[in-house]
């Protein structure tokens, strides 16, 4: 009885998180057009997403106070070093009150094993809020275009072979 029970347990647990993942993404039925808003590299340079036209970007939207969005840095990382040579860019976006400076923000993000990510500022969370975004991790999909196909909520593994797969599936399907 108590291995059927742990069994029941099992199952709907598993259940719940497939079905928690499914509801994290988000794809659009129509593109949209992303905020013009610039953002500030790690260089001090003001960019707009639309500089970042040719690529599928996964926008990251993140806190250095955010537990999820710090504990996935290592999985973010390894994804980025695995898609390198895809079209593929990762922009990782905090706001900028968080960050004395860019190399405070480059010595965070090292010191969680993710030297390799390409990190930017969002000035008092301003993109954020224009795409209506207040809770992080989050991650905007933005296709070569410029326009916003779709989201993930949440934390994911990144650097998982699947996860990898289905994100270069993603950009083949806009391209």
């Amino acid at each position: 009885m108590k291995k059927n029970i742990l069994t029941f347990l099992f199952t709907l647990s598993w259940c719940f998180n497939l079905q928690a993942a499914e509801r994290a993404v988000n794809i659009y039925d129509i593109a949209r057009e992303t905020p013009q808003r610039e953002i500030i590299n790690e260089q001090g340079k003001k960019v707009k997403l639309q500089s970042f036209k040719g690529n599928f970007v996964l926008l990251m939207l993140w806190s250095r106070n955010c537990v999820p969005c710090v504990k996935e840095l290592d999985n973010l990382n390894g994804f980025v070093n695995k898609i390198k040579d895809e079209n593929i860019k990762v922009v990782m976006l905090s706001p900028s009150k968080e960050w004395n400076s860019s190399a405070e923000q480059r010595a965070f993000v090292t010191k969680f094993h993710a030297p390799d990510l390409d990190l930017y500022t969002d000035e008092d969370g301003k993109l954020a809020e224009d795409f209506g975004v207040f809770t992080s991790p989050h991650t905007v999909l933005i296709d070569k275009n410029g326009m916003e196909v779709g989201r993930i909520r949440g934390a994911a593994e990144w650097d998982d072979d699947k996860v990898v797969e289905y994100i270069k599936n993603l950009k083949e399907k806009f391209e």
